[in-house]
């Protein structure tokens, strides 16, 4: 069966989630230690996890979940088209400007546009048009993360040619149970590749990100993942004033600083775990698109579940089923043997798209087709 275009899959008038990879050509290490070559490339983490929340304060786009892995990158992305409808025109021109400056100042930063050059976009109908759909598309946000850390790696290894194995890979996450285990599955990856031991301490994830606001909000240091749950502490909100400066800042932090010092004071960039039963009118940070979450359930419940989650899929881990958990599957409507097998399995289970299956169903409905790739072993993990 072919695979179905990419500018078919996302429609970019929808609010949809996807789960997008990036990986390196070749034999190429985007961080960690290479092999072939012995040297050790962990600061380029740092590079993508300042990307990502540079990007995040810019397009109307929800950053919901990542992991940063030594060859390939995971993002969960959620395009907000009807967010950037909201945006005023000199928004919209200014956000355009940040991406894509003409000007620099002395430090390399995008320089204060003057007004005739952000009349370029302002004044211009159609390209007004043009720029606020770019916004919202994955197909750039995705291209501004991945090109200006292709150059920045090129230079650092005096080189020149492809660094990322191609266009990025898109696989659409079409409800709650499988946004929630599409989560977990990549908050888990640097646990399941032995990287790191429990979430948090496996850096340059969401999940981290998460757990080290929370600590930093209550002026602890981190702790585990059932202590977070049990004190059940919200992230701490920062001005835009203070999130400009510690993007700002981040960049020059040095990786051997300790952990829950280096990042985890703002959180604002990632989108929030819970949904709210009730629309807000309260403003999002100027770190991010919207406040709009994406799990039924508050994060202390998302940290119970991942934790126990990942002690099944450590087999050196002890673990056992827990009794709390039960209300957790209940509203992901799931068991816990199927979770386990789709956590672990996400990748090799769903192709095209994943999610119960009557979400599978209704997706191959909207391709005229007969099946959607990988609607048996829906049934098996949601039956």
């Amino acid at each position: 069966m072919p695979r179905i275009p990419r500018m078919l899959l996302i429609d970019p008038s929808d609010v949809g989630v996807y789960h997008c990879i990036s990986r390196c050509v070749r034999r190429a290490f985007l961080c960690g230690d290479d092999r072939v070559s012995g040297k050790n490339f962990d600061h380029r983490k740092q590079w993508l996890q300042d990307r990502l929340q540079f990007l995040a304060g810019q397009f109307a786009i929800d950053l919901l979940g990542f992991a940063v892995m030594s060859n390939h990158l995971h993002v969960i992305l959620r395009n907000r088209a009807d967010v950037v409808c909201g945006w005023s025109d000199d928004d919209v021109a200014r956000r355009w400007w940040n991406l894509f400056p003409l000007r620099r100042d002395d430090e390399g930063r995008p320089a204060e546009p003057q007004e005739w050059e952000l009349s370029t976009v302002t004044g211009n109908p159609e390209r007004l048009v043009e720029v606020r759909a770019r916004l919202s598309s994955l197909s750039w946000f995705m291209r501004c993360l991945a090109e200006p850390i292709a150059r920045r790696a090129n230079r650092e290894d005096d080189c020149t040619g492809r660094f990322w194995e191609g266009r990025y890979k898109c696989q659409p996450i079409l409800d709650e149970s499988a946004v929630a285990a599409c989560l977990a599955y990549v908050d888990l990856n640097p646990i399941r590749a032995q990287i790191a031991e429990t979430p948090e301490t496996s850096r340059f994830t969401s999940v981290y990100e998460r757990i080290a606001a929370m600590q930093e909000a209550a002026g602890s240091e981190m702790t585990s993942p059932e202590t977070v749950a049990a004190e059940g502490m919200g992230p701490r909100k920062t001005s835009c004033a203070e999130h400009n400066t510690e993007t700002a800042e981040s960049q020059t932090v040095e990786i051997s600083a300790p952990a829950h010092s280096q990042r985890g004071e703002n959180v604002d960039w990632l989108s929030p775990l819970e949904l709210a039963t009730e629309p807000t009118d309260q403003p999002a940070p100027c770190g991010r698109a919207s406040n709009t979450g994406c799990l039924p359930m508050p994060f202390a419940d998302y940290l119970r579940l991942l934790e126990w989650t990942g002690r099944q899929v450590r087999s050196d881990k002890p673990g056992a089923i827990s009794t709390d958990l039960a209300p957790i599957f209940e509203r992901l409507q799931m068991h816990q043997e199927g979770w386990l097998q789709l956590v672990g399995g996400f990748s090799r289970l769903f192709r095209r798209a994943a999610g119960r299956p009557a979400s599978l169903r209704r997706e191959a409905d909207k391709w005229g087709r007969r099946r959607m790739p990988g609607i048996t072993n829906s049934r098996a993990v949601f039956g």
